[in-house]
């Protein structure tokens, strides 16, 4: 990124500890986010919100503008912001964080020229910069031996939180447990969700107005950092730090008894058939929790990557390697239900194309977690590692283009269907339909199970037209329409049904 104004800003005096103001502001534009987007639809609210920030964090950081670069900073605000008035979609909501990076950047750190070190910058503030609270907070403090034990409980009572809200909303059980710790005072009725999207705000938000940027020199530093409070990190300490041995076991420990509680369950209830309460059902009890299983077994996985990163201290502990080998074996087990949870769901709803994506998807995450523990075991390096999950895709990929997915999905839901087995749902065949032509022979087959009315003996003609306009041209050729003609041309003696 190209340098917007030659000279360096004159470092201006500021207070000697920020960080009360700057956690107020924080504060602040938390409480406007719960007001915007709790609960709420979003759109043009995310538009306000984008402004807001950069407007609280231009005054946060008074110190370090000047006036070029923060009209610089204010016109590409405002073309970033545009995309997303006229439509809030991926495309635009990744424009308004690119922009407000980049504005935030040009406004405070007027040392970073290069496109390399910009980048750098730009990742640090959207991927660490959230994490960076706590550590801020606890080095305003001052307090050493109050931080230390406070930091290396941080990450096992959060994660162990988001694990617990997660188990509560894949498990029905779990959630009447909390149910009945209930006490009905005020304070209960706080909610979990609440709660943590008010910690995700202040933690996504503060980077942008506590604004740290790793420097080539301590003298422009001060610009933004005037004076650093006793014991506050410096720009240059590495994130996985904040991983300390302590932390990691501790976390470890905990985890591995919290996801023991939910394997337990499963073993007793969905591997076992045990009776469940009265008012709860084994098919909520099977169907609810197969996505958010996966989710957990996901930030799991992050967390051992992180934490048993490749000559870090972690993975040299003869306690702690066991500890991780067991939470990823629950992890497995976890997915291992996720697929039986779907399997279960799919044998009532039947299948489709969304459902055989999730079973790939599951697959490849149970694939994943043990090249992890591979990784771990053999002493590999994460580019190994990498690899491994890329060959693993890659072949998955290549055996799912063989696969003839809609004739698949066709012969499934006609044969158990409630027409055909007596018991789940009716035949979708306005889906059969939208599968296309593969989906014919079990089509055909549906149409000897049921009545069938004029509009879909004309969807059925549709494909059987689409077929032949395929096969009438050697460049639309292709082998499995070939086998597809092959057993039309068989059944061309047999009458087909006209309702």
């Amino acid at each position: 990124m190209p340098s917007f104004a030659p000279p360096i800003p004159e470092v201006r005096p500021a207070q000697a500890n920020p960080f009360p103001s700057r956690f107020a502001i924080a504060l602040g534009l938390a409480a406007f986010a719960d007001w915007l987007f709790y609960d709420e639809r979003i759109g043009i609210s995310f538009v306000v919100y984008a402004i807001a920030l950069m407007g609280c964090s231009l005054l946060a950081n008074l110190a370090a503008l000047e006036g070029r670069r923060t009209l610089l900073a204010s016109i590409i605000l405002i073309a970033g912001v545009v995309p997303a008035v006229e439509e809030l979609n991926l495309l635009s909501f990744a424009f308004v964080l690119l922009a407000l990076g980049v504005a935030v950047l040009i406004t405070t750190s007027p040392e970073l020229d290069g496109l390399a070190d910009s980048a750098r910058a730009l990742r640090g503030l959207f991927l660490f910069g959230p994490f960076r609270l706590i550590r801020d907070a606890v080095g305003a403090v001052n307090v050493p031996a109050l931080a230390t034990g406070f930091v290396v409980w941080l990450v096992p009572i959060v994660l162990g939180a988001v694990f617990v809200a997660l188990f509560a909303s894949a498990n029905p059980l779990i959630e009447k447990w909390f149910a009945l710790l209930n006490p009905g005072n005020a304070a209960s009725q706080v909610s979990l969700g609440r709660v943590l999207f008010w910690l995700v705000a202040l933690s996504v938000v503060w980077p942008f107005i506590h604004v740290r940027w790793r420097r080539k020199a301590a003298a422009v530093a001060a610009a933004v950092e005037p004076v650093p409070s006793a014991g506050e990190a410096s720009a240059d300490s590495d994130f996985f730090d904040f991983f300390s041995t302590a932390t990691i076991l501790r976390s470890l420990i905990l985890f591995n008894l919290l996801f023991a509680v939910q394997t337990i369950l499963d073993m007793i209830y969905l591997w076992g058939n045990a009776a469940l309460p009265a008012d709860i059902t084994y098919a909520a009890y099977a169907h609810r929790g197969a996505y958010p299983l996966i989710v957990t077994a996901l930030l799991a996985a992050g967390f051992v990557l992180i934490a048993m990163r490749p000559g870090g201290p972690a993975e040299r502990s003869n306690v702690i390697r066991p500890l991780a080998y067991l939470w990823v074996a629950q992890n497995v087990m976890l997915v291992v239900s996720s697929i039986l949870r779907l399997d279960l769901y799919v044998q009532t709803y039947l299948l489709t194309y969304w459902r055989i994506a999730a079973f790939v998807w599951m697959l490849l995450v149970a694939i994943g977690l043990v090249l992890i523990v591979a990784r771990i075991a053999l002493q590999r390096s994460d580019q190994w590692l990498i690899r491994a999950n890329l060959i693993t895709l890659t072949g998955t990929l290549y055996i799912c283009s063989l696969v003839n997915f809609a004739a698949i999905i066709a012969d499934y839901n006609v044969a158990h269907s409630r027409e055909a087995s007596g018991k789940g749902v009716m035949i979708d065949m306005h889906y059969l339909t939208l599968l296309g032509p593969q989906a014919l022979p079990a089509l055909d087959r549906a149409f000897q199970l049921r009545a069938v009315d004029a509009s879909l003996v004309s969807h059925r003609n549709c494909l059987v037209e689409r077929l032949r306009q395929n096969m009438a041209s050697w460049r639309a050729w292709s082998f499995r329409s070939w086998r597809l003609q092959r057993w039309m041309t068989g059944q061309e003696k047999q009458p087909v049904p006209t309702g």
